[in-house]
């Protein structure tokens, strides 16, 4: 993690050139992207010196939430920029690359040091249901604009938002109050807490500064994501879906791998599919409501159809492997492999013409 760490010094480099040579994009998205890596691993760590004093359901949402202000942070800034198909793209693209990419390296990861690892399966499958619902209510608007047209898709948008802030709201109440033993470990080992008074305090004070850094890099690299793509000859859906997500997901990405080599699924699955269910039932609907004060017109919940094939496919493949409480190397093998595929179709989808 030590050189991981060496890249905080684009972060410099890359407000340097956004004031020295703002028509430079490429140098300054690639500085910017640097920078947020690092600034996300050091996000994770402290948000993981948290969790280590809590159960497993209560560190993964820990880990989930703070996991996920990066990506939040981001899609925010793309907002006010009123870059809603970057936003729709990376709110998709984070919600795969957690279920494919970040739980797919995980099992990978842990199945290599440990032949079979164990976790809940009634509280993963519950999680994948959640998944499910946000998969319907990723399709539904967008088959109505397919359907109906734009007319009165605004309130449809608003309506189904409100919808999926209270179902999240009670998926954190029976996951956390009234069915909290589904999602206690069943095969891992527990992380001892981390002794030191000072630890809780670093630990928060080391979150505030690294959100605070993330909030600036993004600023940055959203304002030259569409030069840059032009650039580079990508289409913003690659850039959004994959690019930006995986940045948005380095801080989930690597306690993951961390918690799965460490014997710890259950914290794994956790972090993953929590971050997606996160992302779907709760960041999404919150960027809707929060267009209206911030964005310069309304966004909607019609991604395009791509976009909701997706999720589709990514949700049904976890539900899948995360049914029967078991992991090993091969089914994170089977989530990376469906991974790779999605970015090679959109890696050679039309770019946008200059």
């Amino acid at each position: 993690m030590s050189w991981l760490r060496w890249l905080l010094l684009f972060a410099p480099v890359a407000i340097g050139l956004e004031h020295l040579a703002p028509e430079r994009h490429l140098l300054i998205f690639a500085a910017a992207a640097l920078a947020i890596l690092p600034l996300a691993g050091l996000l994770g760590h402290a948000t993981e010196q948290l969790a280590a004093r809590t159960g497993e359901g209560v560190g993964g949402l820990l880990n989930a939430t703070f996991g996920n202000a990066a990506e939040l942070i981001i899609a925010l800034a793309a907002l006010r920029q009123g870059l809603y198909e970057v936003v729709k793209a990376s709110l998709a693209g984070s919600i795969v690359g957690n279920i494919l990419l970040v739980l797919g390296a995980a099992m990978f990861a842990g199945g290599l040091r440990h032949k079979e690892q164990q976790f809940n399966a009634p509280g993963a499958r519950s999680q994948a249901t959640m998944l499910t619902l946000a998969a319907i209510a990723l399709i539904l608007p967008a088959a109505y604009r397919l359907l109906v047209g734009a007319t009165g898709l605004g309130s449809v948008s608003v309506w189904i938002s409100i919808v999926l802030l209270l179902v999240y709201a009670a998926n954190l109440f029976f996951s956390l109050v009234t069915h909290r033993s589904l999602f206690v470990g069943s095969g891992g080992e527990e992380e001892p807490a981390h002794e030191g008074g000072g630890t809780v305090g670093r630990a928060i004070l080391l979150l505030l500064a690294s959100t605070a850094a993330i909030a600036w890099m993004s600023e940055i690299l959203v304002g030259a994501l569409e030069p840059a793509a032009l650039e580079l000859g990508l289409s913003d859906a690659f850039v959004g879906v994959f690019l930006v997500a995986i940045l948005g997901n380095a801080a989930e990405h690597a306690t993951a791998v961390t918690a799965a080599l460490k014997n710890r699924m259950e914290l794994s699955l956790s972090i993953a599919i929590g971050s997606s269910v996160q992302v779907a039932l709760f960041v999404s609907p919150l960027l809707v409501l929060m267009s209206y004060a911030l964005g310069p017109s309304p966004m909607d919940l019609a991604f395009s159809g791509g976009l909701t094939l997706i999720v589709l496919l990514a949700v049904l493949i976890t539900g899948q492997v995360a049914g029967d409480g078991r992991s090993d190397w091969l089914k994170g093998v089977q989530l990376l492999a469906v991974y790779v595929i999605l970015a090679l179709v959109f890696f050679f989808a039309p770019a946008p013409s200059s």
